[in-house]
Order: structure tokens, then C-alpha cells, then sequence
């Protein structure tokens, strides 16, 4: 049995943001950031929410890559305020943020590392939750995922409960043009290892299965083309669509390696998200190989790739996706993140234990053992091929 979890409305097109003023209540808390303040899109959601006749207060200092910190920082501001809405503006972060302060303020008795899929929050008895993503990678707007990272311990928590997924998403391109070309590709290679992980997940399904294969197939049409000029609109608009539908495969499946060594990597390097998934995304490919030649040959199918031989297939895929890398300027080995051989080696037990403890090493195609990981950091900085 399947339990499939995504927003219940979800407003796509031009002009998207008018959908705000038919919303209904009594106040609304925008979370945000003072870099997406300062581009006029929260004024533009304040404007439309006090045409609904609500109240709205603004909390604009969410931080990326959110530490728990943050979260309590915005936690303050919503438990002074008492919103009936929770709306985030911005990227995963500021929308990851929202949803652990959601948490927190409806459940204050609940600890942020005690959010996960098996305790019940009852949340929506406070408030309710809208999402507007300005950057198109996550896919936070439709997942019941939240990242945040505990300073103290130096690692990004991967929380979780399908109650967190957002009640309204709206996805509207025109948000998307202020992204300078380094961020799209960031975030657009994030929304392609969503993609590619909830689609060779051990617990995918054949719902997940038709979000992965459309986002993998408008990601390689139309990222490179993001990435060369911002105000492609329809490549915009496009990439918007797939981080989201990456993000309800995965968030309906799971997450693999590749993310659980990302997360690793970004907490004890502080790299973006996106890059550092970027470096490891091909050796965890290549790792897995054994377990999902068929699924990575629909995947070469989907992208338009023809070859006399499955192992063809495969390997074109691999390929392409490399190519896709280098298109848009990320990285393919943890070298290329500038992090030094020395600084590397110091911290690979870190890295492994954080790893380790990631969901992503739970629904892997292959099940890595701590030796695995070794190699497989090690392999990753290296850009040597996976042969074990």
C-alpha cells in the first residue's frame, strides 16, 4: 500500500500571485528574505493578501541553508503574531523554514528533532500554509520534507511529516526571471537528483514514477537554456514546473546517497546544497548501477537517447547527464567544490558518519556499508569510476 501525499491546490501560469486574493482569514505572516523583499515580490503577495481584507506582518530573516537558530528566530515572530497563514516567498530554505515553524507553533510541546513521519501534529487547528517558490530546484513547495541544519552538531537534519506539505503552491514563472544564471543551475541540478532518486528509489511507486520521468525530461529540455538566458521565459517557467513535480517524486518515494553525501558535504563544508549534490550525483549513479540498469534505461529513453544495447543505454545516460553538468557550470567532483585534499581527508570520518545517518542510505537502490561510504567520498573527490 502507497499513501501518495501533495498539496491540495496548486496554481500554475502568468499571474499566478492574483490567486492570493481569494484567499480567506484574518492574518498572514509572510516568511521571506530580504534579498527576495528587496526584488518586490513580497510587496506584490502583502499587496494581494490585503485586497483578501487580511492582515499581514512580514518576518524577512530567513538565512540559507537554516539553521534551527533561524527557525526560532521566525518562530517569535509567529507565536507573537498568531497567523491564521503561514506564507513562505522564496527558496527551499525560507520554505523549509516555514514549515518547522509551523510545526513549532502549532505543537509547541514537540521538539524540532522530533518531527518525523510516525508522530502524529494535528497541525491546520492555527493555521494553514502557502508556498511560493522563487527558485526552481528543492521542490520543498510539494514535499513533506524540511532540511535544517544543527550547528551545534554540524549537520542538516532531514525532518519529515506528510502533515507539512503545503496547503496551496503557487508557481509563478514570472518569479523565477531574477535568478542569475548560478543559482538556476544550482537549483535546477538539485530538482534533476530529485528527480533521478524518486525515480530509482527502493520505495518508489508508479505514481512517483510519472512526476520523476516528466521532471527528468523538462529538466535536460530546458535547463541549459535557463541557465544561458534568465529571461527565457518558457524555460523558466518550465523549470519551475519540474523542480516541482521532482520534488513530489521524491517526497512520495525517497531520497538516495546522493543527497544523503550532499547533505553530508554541506553541513561540514557549508556548500550549497545543489553543488554539493552536483559533485557526487554521477558516483552515485555508477554505485548503483548494478541494481537499476533497467530503471536508468527508461530514464535514457525518456531523454531521447537510442543505442543497440541496454549497456549502451545506460551508458549514454551517464554521459548525458555529465555533459548536462559541465552545460551549466557544476561541479563533478567534490575537488571542484574547492575543498582541499587535506581539508578532505580531515573531515571524511565526519562526512561518512553523517552519511550514514541519512534517510537516503535507508531507500537506496544498494545499500551502502560504512566502507562503502568511504569509497565512495573518496571515489566522489576523486572523479574516479565506481568498480566495486
Amino acid at each position: 500500500m502507497w499513501e501518495i501525499t501533495l498539496p491540495r491546490t496548486i496554481v500554475i501560469g502568468e499571474e499566478a500571485l492574483e490567486y492570493l486574493k481569494t484567499i480567506e482569514g484574518r492574518r498572514a505572516l509572510i516568511v521571506t528574505d530580504r534579498v527576495i523583499e528587496s526584488l518586490n515580490f513580497v510587496s506584490r503577495v502583502e499587496k494581494h493578501l490585503r485586497e483578501a481584507r487580511l492582515d499581514v506582518k512580514i518576518f524577512n530573516k530567513v538565512e540559507a541553508e537554516p539553521s534551527t537558530e533561524s527557525v526560532f528566530r521566525c518562530l517569535e515572530a509567529v507565536r507573537e503574531y498568531q497567523p491564521d497563514w503561514i506564507i513562505a516567498i522564496g527558496g527551499g530554505s525560507t520554505i523549509d523554514t516555514a514549515k518547522a515553524v509551523w510545526v513549532l507553533y502549532e505543537r509547541p510541546d514537540v521538539k524540532i528533532d522530533e518531527i518525523n513521519p510516525l508522530t502524529k501534529l494535528g497541525l491546520r487547528s492555527k493555521a494553514k500554509m502557502i508556498a511560493i517558490p522563487t527558485t526552481s530546484g528543492s521542490g520543498s513547495e510539494a514535499t513533506w520534507a524540511i532540511v535544517i541544519t544543527d550547528t551545534k552538531e554540524k549537520r542538516k537534519m532531514e525532518l519529515a511529516s506528510r502533515e507539512v506539505v503545503s496547503d496551496i503552491v503557487i508557481l509563478d514563472p514570472e518569479l523565477t526571471l531574477s535568478m542569475p544564471p548560478r543559482l538556476a543551475a544550482d537549483t535546477g541540478i538539485d530538482a534533476l537528483a530529485n528527480a533521478i532518486e524518486g525515480y530509482i528509489s527502493r520505495w518508489r511507486n508508479d505514481i512517483s514514477d510519472v512526476f520523476a520521468v516528466a521532471a527528468v525530461k523538462m529538466i535536460f529540455n530546458y535547463l541549459p537554456r535557463s541557465f544561458r538566458d534568465p529571461g527565457d521565459r518558457e524555460a523558466r517557467e518550465k523549470m519551475h514546473y519540474a523542480a516541482m513535480l521532482a520534488g513530489a517524486a521524491f517526497s512520495n518515494s525517497q531520497i538516495g546517497i546522493a543527497h544523503a553525501m550532499g547533505h553530508a558535504i554541506g553541513a561540514v563544508f557549508k556548500i550549497p546544497h545543489g553543488r554539493s549534490v552536483s559533485a557526487v550525483l554521477i558516483t552515485s549513479i555508477e554505485y548503483n548501477l548494478r541494481e537499476i540498469e533497467d530503471r536508468l534505461v527508461e530514464l535514457a529513453q525518456a531523454i531521447g537517447i537510442k543505442e543497440e544495447s541496454n549497456v549502451k543505454m545506460v551508458e549514454k545516460f551517464i554521459q548525458k547527464v555529465g555533459d548536462l553538468l559541465r552545460e551549466v557550470g557544476e561541479p563533478l567532483t567534490i575537488r571542484e567544490l574547492g575543498i582541499s585534499r587535506e581539508e578532505f581527508d580531515d573531515r571524511l570520518d565526519e562526512l561518512v558518519d553523517k552519511a550514514m545517518m541519512s534517510t537516503g542510505t535507508i531507500a537506496n537502490p544498494r545499500i551502502p556499508t560504512r566502507e562503502d561510504y568511504m569509497r565512495l567520498f573518496m571515489y566522489a573527490y576523486e572523479g574516479r569510476e565506481v568498480d566495486f
